[in-house]
């Protein structure tokens, strides 16, 4: 059984629910399908996985302690430069669904989350990702490898 702990996130929409545990640096939290992430058939939009993986990259990074803004104070920035998405089923208006993140594996020059997305009643797969991401200055110019803060962070989640 797992142990759910709700996390405060200050200024937090309201629709969003943020329980998460850590497992080897699995960040995981429920989220809850809205009309705006549907399309007119209240079947979840393709893009709308994407922004939630989004949030679940950026609540992984704030559950080791690392900031975006902060990040961008130090001039880096992370793009994503490739995405492997495949939906397996779809998710339907007012379902709760389960947000996945983890880092599978980080290289000098980028990082590579994994990340998969549950229906909360089934358990059932709805979608799963490899998300790319490098690290770049404030001006968009590519660092030659991963600053040594990002290379602390992922050690930090794969210990």
């Amino acid at each position: 059984m797992l142990n759910f702990r709700v996390v405060k996130i200050q200024d937090a929409p309201a629709m969003f629910i943020f329980p998460c545990y850590n497992h080897h640096m699995k960040h995981t939290f429920e989220y809850k399908i809205f009309y705006s992430d549907t399309d007119a058939y209240k079947v979840v939009w393709h893009g709308s996985y994407l922004r939630i993986f989004e949030m679940g990259r950026v609540l992984w990074s704030e559950m080791l302690g690392t900031k975006l803004s902060d990040l961008e104070k130090d001039n880096i920035v992370l793009p994503v430069t490739n995405i492997n998405i495949s939906y397996k089923t779809p998710a339907m208006l007012e379902d709760i669904v389960v947000v996945e993140t983890s880092l599978e594996k980080y290289t000098p020059l980028y990082a590579v989350f994994k990340q998969q997305m549950f229906n909360k009643d089934t358990n059932k797969l709805l979608c799963e990702a490899l998300v790319t991401v490098v690290a770049v200055d404030g001006n968009g110019k590519l660092y030659r490898k991963l600053p040594d803060r990002m290379i602390e962070l992922f050690e930090k989640a794969t210990k």
